[in-house]
């Protein structure tokens, strides 16, 4: 048997106390901290939303630069933010709907596609971030106040496509000097698109063409509506700026070269897709540095205060395999100025 002294006693109650009190003390600390990551583990990633307007494959390499530039600023899909694509299949008034879903998701941004997602979107939430990749005359269609000072819940990239249709006007001259009507592609449903048309009307004459609208409404009618455009005998052809129409490049290309257009649109990608002529801002690229907007609005930034960016580069590529198709010539002049050459 053994026995302890007072002092003892008094020693080992306080050895054996402290010793729960440790215990208790440890055990709290795990509780809190499984359950912190339990909360941790619940709680998701922000949720970025994109208005996209044709499906998800043809806005495929457009998404794909975004998420790039996501990834370049050191932010990963599925880790850093989730992202939900919601498309209008190439009809414009399927946005508003579609802004008033993502809007009850309470998404953390909305990434914008055109002119008329950017409104529903605005529309839906006056508070939800929203991030524009390369839409055509933001201030003029009154999307920001100005480039320097968006104001409000909207920045992002423009595409200055008002600017870069003179020179389509120009480039399709030179490499088509023949040409004397020329049909252009446009979508009315893009309030852009007729400003557009009024420049090319306005710039066509010095070089001795006359332009001739062509209504886009839907993918589902881009062979009757090239049977019909092609009946009124245009010597080339000249695409709007808009990202239906972009979504569209494969098809379109495809079906100008069925029936000997020579074609020339407001986006190098056209001409990778098939067209003669391709000119503007790489879509690619401004979604790419949309980005750059996702992720400073992520870590805290406000839209109003990020100021809208204009594109500084211009491409300009060209189709050899195409023009050699339609027994084109392009002049050296042009080839030297081009960023790109197609062979």
């Amino acid at each position: 048997m053994v026995v302890f002294l007072p002092w003892q006693k008094a020693a080992s109650a306080r050895r054996w106390g402290d010793s729960v009190t440790d215990r208790r003390n440890f055990l709290a600390a795990t509780c809190a901290l499984l359950l912190a990551s339990s909360a941790n583990a619940q709680k998701k990633p922000p949720v970025v939303a994109y208005l996209g307007t044709g499906s998800e494959q043809s806005g495929a390499i457009f998404l794909d630069a975004f998420k790039q530039g996501m990834q370049d600023g050191g932010l990963f899909e599925g880790r850093d933010y989730l992202f939900e694509a919601h498309w209008a299949k190439d009809h414009y008034e399927r946005f508003p709907a579609l802004a008033a879903e993502v809007v009850r998701d309470g998404p953390a941004v909305i990434v914008v596609a055109t002119i008329a997602s950017a409104r529903a979107a605005y529309q839906a939430s006056r508070s939800i971030p929203i991030v524009m990749t390369g839409l055509n005359d933001p201030v003029g269609v009154g999307l920001v106040a100005s480039l320097a000072r968006p104001g409000g819940n909207i920045t992002g990239l423009s595409s200055m496509a008002e600017d870069v249709t003179d020179k389509l006007v120009e480039i399709l001259h030179a490499a088509v000097p023949q040409a004397k009507l020329v049909a252009v592609l446009f979508n009315p449903a893009n309030p852009s698109n007729w400003t557009l048309l009024d420049r090319m009307r306005t710039g066509a004459p010095a070089s001795g063409m006359a332009i001739r609208p062509v209504e886009f409404s839907s993918e589902d009618d881009l062979d009757a509506l090239f049977v019909a455009m092609v009946r009124q005998g245009p010597d080339a052809l000249m695409i709007s700026a808009d990202s239906a129409l972009h979504d569209q490049r494969p098809k379109i290309s495809t079906l100008a070269l069925r029936y000997r257009l020579p074609t020339i649109a407001q986006l190098p990608e056209y001409a990778e897709a098939g067209a003669l002529i391709g000119y503007g801002q790489s879509r690619r690229e401004a979604y790419r540095r949309a980005a750059n907007y996702v992720k400073k609005i992520l870590y805290g930034a406000k839209p109003g205060d990020l100021p809208v960016e204009q594109p500084t580069r211009f491409q300009l590529v060209l189709n050899l395999k195409t023009a050699k198709a339609l027994g084109i010539t392009i002049p050296q002049s042009l080839l030297l100025r081009a960023d790109e050459v197609i062979q």
